[in-house]
Order: structure tokens, then C-alpha cells, then sequence
């Protein structure tokens, strides 16, 4: 699968296997769905897509061993989706029906299943994260904890005091920055001075940048990176330069047209379909197909009842 092609934008992509594709396109289907759901009003409550992100955690799931943790955020369906296949779950969890991961308690943003835990408060997942690392290396050296954060996310001080003590103690701490450029309606550039690069290295912590929307790049960087934080018990903050093709939530997105046009324009989902359509549309279309049936399923389940664990 070394097939090379470039897209409108430029950028040469590597032609995927299969899984990896079905994985993608299940993800933005997901999504997209959710959004239609709140639209005729079948959903309570609200919802953050990762439309735009979804190559992010499909891209790092290989490069995670099943006995990682994961800590996700508000903006976390693809997180959950890379690392499981369960949209079953996953919308009968924000849906409130049965068979939900978390008996439906838990929703869009909450989420937790084995060693995967997902969260709505910014910045709370890390100290907690850093903890877990300290765990890991005392007892099951070699795993690392993995916590997924935006780039809004580096006002909270959780961030600092949790990059120190990573640090300073040495924890195999894997920090994934999705840097969209806007924290909910606010442009990174009107709240952040300096750059993530220059923050991490305020505290001595590695850092590195991806550019790029080519998931079989991406992993050729990472996968040296990550294998040195698991032998080293070191600290890596990853800043992933991504675009947020939806809006905050349902419906709130502030943006200027001129902006979102750009985002789309860079939307690895036409760049895949554009470069290996032969390969891409079939998925596509069974992605559609697949999360179709699931919501049909899911709807007509009765609502679920919380189990005491």
C-alpha cells in the first residue's frame, strides 16, 4: 500500500487499506448523523462533532497498545469510534437507549469503557492523565496514558501544572493537541500568545508538529516519537494542525464563510475520495449504509435503565 497521489491541495496521500478507510468514513458518517438527529429534533441535550479531525485518532489507534489509556474530550466520538468500531454503543449511549456504554448516563461527552475515559471539562482530564502515567510506569512499564486536548485547552492551568510534574517525574505522557484554530467561537489567534511549541518547551517536553492529513504519514513520524516516550518515560506533546469542518456544537458556528471554505478545502474526506475514488466511494457509501441500520436499530430500542456497578 505504497501508492502515492496528490490532492487539489497539493498534498500526496498514501493510498490506506481498506480497515483504515471503512474507519474514516464510519466516523464522519457518525457524525453527520448526529447532526441530522438534532436537526428534526430526534436529540436532547447538545453534541460536539469531530467533522474535519476524524484522521486524528485513526491515524494514532495502531500506534496505541489496547492496554493504553485514553483520555478524550467533549469533542471525542472519534476518539472513542477509532479505538472500539461500536457506533451501536456509542449512539445508544447518547440517545439514552439500551444497550449504551454507559447506561446512558454518561452521553455524548462522558464516556467510560475498560481504559478509555472521555470528558466535558477542559483541561481536567490532564493532571488525571499524569497520574495514570505515574501508575503505568511504577507497575506496567512500557504503556503510556494518551490525552486528547484542543488548542482552547492551553488557557486552563491544569495544562501547565500537569506538563511539569510529567516532566519532572519523567511519565510516559502523550499529549495529542487538535489545533482547529478556534476554541469554540474564539480564534486561537485572539486568545493564545506565543506558540504550544514554545509552552512545551518551557517545561523541557518534546514536541512536534503535523501538518499533514496522509494517515500512513502521520504514523511513519509518530511511531518512532511514541515508541520513546513508552523506553524513555518521556513526555511528548503532538500538535496536530487540523481544520473543524462543523460547527462548535449543533449549530453555533460563528465563522466567517471565507474561513469555513478554507477548512473544507482541506478536508482529508475529499482528498481521499478524490485521490483513490475507486477505493474510497464504495466505503463511503457502506459507511453511510452501515450507520443507516444502526440508527434505525437504535431508535426503535426502549430507553435504557441504569444498572448499579
Amino acid at each position: 500500500m505504497s501508492t502515492l497521489t496528490e490532492h487539489v491541495t497539493g498534498q500526496r496521500l498514501a493510498e490506506l487499506p481498506d480497515d483504515d478507510l471503512r474507519t474514516l468514513f464510519m466516523i464522519r458518517r457518525f457524525e453527520q448523523k448526529l447532526l441530522e438527529l438534532f436537526g428534526r429534533g430526534a436529540l436532547n441535550g447538545t453534541t460536539h462533532t469531530c467533522l474535519g479531525q476524524e484522521y486524528v485518532p485513526v491515524s494514532l489507534e495502531p500506534l496505541l497498545d489496547p492496554h493504553d489509556f485514553v483520555f478524550s474530550n467533549h469533542r471525542g466520538h472519534g476518539h472513542y469510534l477509532a479505538r472500539y468500531d461500536d457506533p451501536e454503543g456509542l449512539l445508544a449511549e447518547i440517545m439514552g437507549r439500551e444497550g449504551a456504554v454507559c447506561d446512558g448516563v454518561g452521553g455524548s461527552q462522558h464516556i467510560l469503557r475498560d481504559r478509555y475515559l472521555s470528558t466535558g471539562v477542559q483541561g481536567q482530564s490532564l493532571p488525571v492523565a499524569a497520574g495514570v502515567a505515574l501508575k503505568l510506569k511504577r507497575t506496567e512499564p512500557g504503556l503510556l496514558a494518551c490525552a486528547y486536548i484542543g488548542d482552547g485547552t492551553w488557557g486552563e492551568g491544569a495544562v501547565y501544572e500537569a506538563l511539569n510534574m510529567a516532566r519532572l517525574w519523567g511519565l510516559p505522557l502523550l499529549v495529542v493537541v487538535e489545533h482547529n484554530g478556534i476554541a469554540q467561537t474564539t480564534p486561537t489567534t485572539d486568545q493564545m500568545a506565543g506558540t504550544i511549541a514554545d509552552r512545551a518547551a518551557a517545561f523541557g517536553v518534546r514536541h512536534h508538529r503535523v501538518t499533514t492529513t496522509d494517515v500512513h504519514m502521520i504514523r511513519q513520524e509518530l511511531t518512532p516519537l511514541l515508541s520513546h516516550v513508552r523506553e524513555a518515560c518521556e513526555p511528548l506533546v503532538v500538535e496536530f494542525a487540523t481544520h473543524r469542518i462543523g460547527p462548535h456544537s449543533k449549530g453555533d458556528d460563528t465563522r466567517p464563510d471565507d474561513v469555513v471554505q478554507h477548512a473544507r478545502d482541506n478536508d482529508w474526506y475529499h482528498a481521499y475520495l478524490s485521490a483513490f475514488p475507486e477505493q474510497a466511494e464504495p466505503l463511503d457509501s457502506q459507511a453511510r449504509d452501515r450507520v443507516n441500520r444502526i440508527t434505525d436499530d437504535v431508535i426503535a430500542r426502549p430507553l435504557s435503565t441504569w444498572r448499579d456497578r
